[in-house]
Parts: structure tokens; sequence; C-alpha cells
């Protein structure tokens, strides 16, 4: 290309990317391109999450496709400068592959990228999100327009089920047959409502859709309206997301003023109204029939099923539920047909799956794949395999709902049916890489508080087993555990999944279950040993320092917040082990000529070894 053509700079402007002050980034860009008189040569687009989170904040340029990583104040003039004003590329913020050290220019050729296969997020950095235009030149409402004004209610139904779509948001329930009872259920009025109270810690899949393409999700809850022959819809997403309730409200604004919203859409007879609902924040209302209850202005809570929401949902009335990711899907399979979005993944688990790919892993961030890879294909294809020296442990799928997959199950299917049968669950797409310094029993415990804490308490299998559970965890990593607490875990498990009234209460025991599975031995270590091989649980841990080493320079004493360590200068350094916190402060600050001076030590039968 010449120096003539015109650049367009993509500047990331989601959630993650903004913590780092992307949007200051973006007023200097501004700022620099018009004092460099270079305002005929470039347009600049905000977007979305461009999903490559720990690189952020990122800036693409097109048509080079030129991606620059981890973006600083002071290297706009350069970019403007030499980029935009010269035409060439800035190599020092390339994207350097940490494996190989390798500085790789292009978007297309990162691995994180290449590996993908991209249809939910296919727009997510690569248009402004509150730009409709942007939407409708990527093929954005074609999939309404062929709904609406060449097929039947009836025809768009079967288009979903054809499609193979089941529901993203944990359950995998197919989203075609849901849309099909909700049409056939007997009602004066139904309600179609968007599920984008996402809760899971370390998930945020449904916000960055919202911020990144709204218009997809709009689009798909016009669609299912449609479908089911409704004339209004909601979305139910937390407060906690007000860059993504923000975006989606602008963007209902538009398409309402360019009539793919309201009435007589695209001169039909369809008439559609939609509502936003923002949630507190209560992790049961993820649970369709508490947020039922919570946007009838109830507190969230779950409710005896049958009957089914599709039965007698919002307000009494049939109600379709979706996902978000489910809802932008059905935008793209009308728009494509059935046959093309089941002509991926595997053979009962249709289309892709979005991960938000994070932990002890070298990439991280938000990534789509078919249905059916691997867990190794999306561990290390994508996520460049584990940190540093890492040795690959375990993956926790499906959020505090999900379970633990062992390293020996590496290569396991990504999809419904495999994950169920390995335990654990899709979920709505959190995927936690874990590596050997995290201990089994410590996860398992983080979990079930979570699901403990978020518990309603309108069943007790839930409401006291959940507590119960969580008491025989913390008297296990204290060191105080008896063998019979491994059994009656187990028992507890099974009373609270099979005796819980919702979906929470029924999956909250499974990280505790998938690790008395796969990691049981670590569970026998902390009880018959007294010892944490992960190093993780205070009380069976100790810090000693060695005589024959110590430098005596002081930086222990100084750091220690309890006071426990003792010594002057060039006099040998003690750690009172009866007033010592387990904090590791002082290991963290021994010098590095010293390292072997501050020992770290597991407990192994009350001694350290």
């Amino acid at each position: 290309m010449t120096d003539d053509d015109k650049r367009i700079v993509f500047i990331c402007r989601g959630t993650g990317c903004e913590s780092s002050k992307s949007d200051v980034l973006h007023v200097m860009l501004e700022e620099e391109i018009k004092k460099q008189g270079l305002g005929k040569k470039v347009e600049i687009k905000k977007t979305g999450c461009h999903g490559f989170c720990q690189q952020g904040p990122i800036i693409a340029i097109e048509p080079e496709g030129t991606f620059y990583a981890m973006v600083k104040d002071s290297d706009i003039p350069k970019i403007v400068e030499s980029h935009i004003g010269k035409g060439e590329p800035v190599e020092d913020l390339y994207y350097v592959e940490p494996n190989t050290g390798e500085k790789i220019p292009k978007y297309d050729d990162i691995p994180f990228y290449s590996h993908q296969h991209r249809i939910i997020l296919k727009n997510c950095g690569e248009i402004d999100p509150e730009n409709i235009d942007d939407y409708i030149d990527r093929g954005g409402y074609d999939g309404l327009k062929r709904a609406i004004t060449e097929m039947t209610p009836e025809e768009v139904i079967q288009e979903v089920i054809d499609s193979g779509l089941r529901g993203r948001g944990g359950g995998g329930f197919p989203t075609g047959l849901k849309w099909k009872f909700g049409r056939e259920a007997l009602g004066d009025q139904k309600y179609v409502v968007c599920n984008a109270d996402e809760g899971d810690p370390g998930a945020f899949m449904d916000r960055s859709l919202l911020e990144a393409d709204p218009h997809s999700v709009l689009e798909g809850i016009l669609i299912a309206c449609y479908a089911i022959s409704t004339n209004e819809g909601f979305i139910y997403v937390r407060h906690e997301y007000p860059l993504a309730v923000e975006r989606f409200k602008k963007a209902l604004e538009d398409a309402t003023e360019r009539g793919f919203v309201g009435d007589n859409i695209l001169g039909t007879d369809f008439c559609v109204k939609i509502h936003v609902k923002e949630g507190a924040g209560a992790f049961v209302c993820g649970e369709e029939t508490a947020l039922l209850a919570s946007i009838e202005g109830k507190r969230g809570m779950p409710r005896p099923r049958p009957p089914y929401p599709t039965e007698s949902g919002l307000w009494g009335k049939p109600t379709v539920l979706n996902n978000t990711k489910s809802l932008a899907s059905t935008s793209h399979i009308l728009a494509k047909g059935a046959e093309w979005f089941a002509s991926v993944g595997s053979e009962k688990s249709k289309g892709t799956a979005v991960f938000a790919l994070t932990g002890k892993v070298e990439n991280s961030g938000l990534v789509e794949v078919p249905m059916g890879v691997t867990l190794r294909n999306i561990i290390y294809d994508i996520g460049g395999g584990i940190q540093g020296d890492g040795e690959f442990k375990a993956v926790q799928t499906g959020g505090p709902s999900g379970g633990c997959v062992p390293a020996d199950m590496i290569d396991l299917d990504v999809d419904y049916d495999s994950l169920t049968k390995a335990g654990t669950i899709m979920g709505s797409g959190g995927m936690i890489v874990m590596d050997q310094t995290t201990c089994m029993v410590d996860v398992a415990r983080f979990f079930l508080s979570f699901a403990q804490e978020e518990s309603c308490g309108k069943c007790a299998p839930c409401r006291i087993g959940t507590l119960q559970m969580l008491e025989i965890l913390d008297k296990i990593k204290a060191g105080k555990g008896e063998p019979k607490d491994i059994d009656t875990l187990g028992d507890l498990a099974v009373t609270i999944r099979d005796g819980s009234l919702c979906g929470l209460g029924q999956t909250a025991p499974n990280p505790v279950l998938t690790t008395l599975r796969y990691f049981r031995v670590e569970y026998e270590e902390h009880i018959k040993d007294k010892k944490c091989r992960a190093m993780v649980c205070k009380d069976l841990i100790r810090y000693e320092i060695d005589k024959e080493t110590c430098i005596a320079c002081g930086a222990c004493k100084r750091i220690c917040p309890a006071s426990a360590i003792t010594g002057e200068k060039e006099v040998v350094h003690v750690i009172d082990q009866d007033i010592c916190i387990k904090c590791g402060a002082c290991f963290e600050v021994c010098p590095p000529k010293a390292s072997s001076v501050l020992k770290k030590s597991a407990f192994e039968k009350g001694g350290a070894h």
C-alpha cells in the first residue's frame, strides 16, 4: 500500500483495556494525529473487547492487520509519526510469543487468534459497538430480515432446531426445541428473556459480547420474539456491567430509529418492545425462575419446576429464556442457514463454544473454538501452555457449578456430553487452568464457599449442606481432618446434588466431587500426613531460616507484619513459629543471592521435611 492510503486505527475500549487507561490513549491518539496534521490519512474506531485481554491496551491498524500490544501513553507519538505518517510499523510494540520470543506483527498470525474459530465473537474488536452501520456493513440484521420477510415463525424454529444449537448458558438444552415449546404454549401474552446475568468467578464472556457486539444479541432477541409470536422481550443484565448496559441501550435506541425495533418492523406486521432490566448481582438470579422473580420485582429465589417457564414464566405467562451467546448465535444461523452452523462442531454439540481462559496459562483471554476440540488444543495451541516452567495439573470448567479435570485427561473433547461424563459441565464458559502450585482441596473449598455464600437459603440441602461441607473442608485444610471426613464429604455432596431445589444447589458439590474423584490422594495427605503438597494451606506449611547461609540483612525482619522474626545486624535471624502467621512476606523479600536461606516447606506428620 502507499503512504497516501487511508488507515483505520482500532483501539480497544472494552472494560479490560479501559482499566489500563485505553480511554486516555484514545484521546491522546486523536490529539497527536491532529498535532501532526494526519487527520486525512486515518480514521479512529473504538471497539469492544478484542479477546486477548492480558495484552491490553490493544491497538490494531488496518488494512495491514498490524497488532500492537500493551500500548502505553509514551507509544502514541511513535505510532502516529512512524506508522500512520511514514507507513513504517513500530516493531517494538509487536506481540511477542512467550514460548519462542518471536515478534508477530499481524493479528491473524498470532496463535491465540489463528487457532480460534470465531462465529459469536466475529465482530468483537472489528467494529465500533456504538455504530449501527458498522454492524449492518458486516451482515448485521440480515438474519432478522430473512426471518420476518421470508419465513414463518414455524420455519424459523425449524431452522434453529436443524442447526443443532444448544443453550450456551450451561444447561445445553436444544434452543429450537425450547422455542417450539414456547410457541405451542397457550397464553394471550408471551415473553422472551435474554439471561445476561453472568456471575461465575473469572467469567466475562457475556459482558464482553454485550460491550463489543450488542446488536448481535439484540437481533437474536428479536428473532426469538418473532419465532414464538410475542411483542415483548427483556434482557436481564447485572448492574455491575455498566459499559455493557450502556452499549446495549445505545444499540436498542439506534435499532429503534432504524426500524428494527418497534411497530411494523421492516414494513411487516411484526411489532416488538424490548426492556432492559438490571439485576443487583445475586448469583442465584442466573437460575431462570429466580431471574423471572427478580424481573417481577420480587426477591430472586427459585421455585420448583414444573411448570417450566415455557408454560408459566414471567407473570405466569409462557416465557422463553436464552443465554446471551445462544441468542447471538441465532442471528448468525438465520443469516447463513442451519446447515452452515451444523457443519461446525461435533456430532451432538454443534457450533462453537466461548470460554474465558484464565489461570496459570501463558495467554489468557476470551476464546472461541469449535465444539469437540480438546483441552490440549485450548490450553496449549491457544493458551500457549503453562506459565513459566509450570506443569499442567488440572483445569476447572463451568465455574462454581463445574468440576476439575486432571492432567491425564488433557485430550478430552470439549463438548456437552464429554465434559458431563468427566464429572464437570460446559457451564457458561469459564475455564481456569491450574499448575502444581495449586492445592485441589483449596480449589474445592474456594468454589464451594462461593456457592454457599450465594445460596438463597430457600431449601435445606443447599443452605445447610453446603455449610457443613465447607466446615469439613476448613477442618481438613487446617490439618485437623479425620479419615471419615472424606466419606462424609462424598455423602453430603450426593445428598445436596439430589435434594436441592435449583441448579445452584444441584451443581454446587461438583468441585468437591471431581477433586475427590481425581485428586483423592491430596485429601488423604492433608488428613493423614498433615501435608499440603502445593504448600498453599497455611496451617500445613512453615517458614524457616537456614542458619548456615543467612546473611542477616534484616529484610525479612523489616517486612514481617507479626514481628515474628528476631535477630540483629550480622546476627542470624530466627522465626518464632508460634507467632508466624504464614503470610509469606519474608519469603518474597529474601535477597536473590540468599534464595536458599529462607525455606518454605510442607509439614509432614507434624514435622518439617
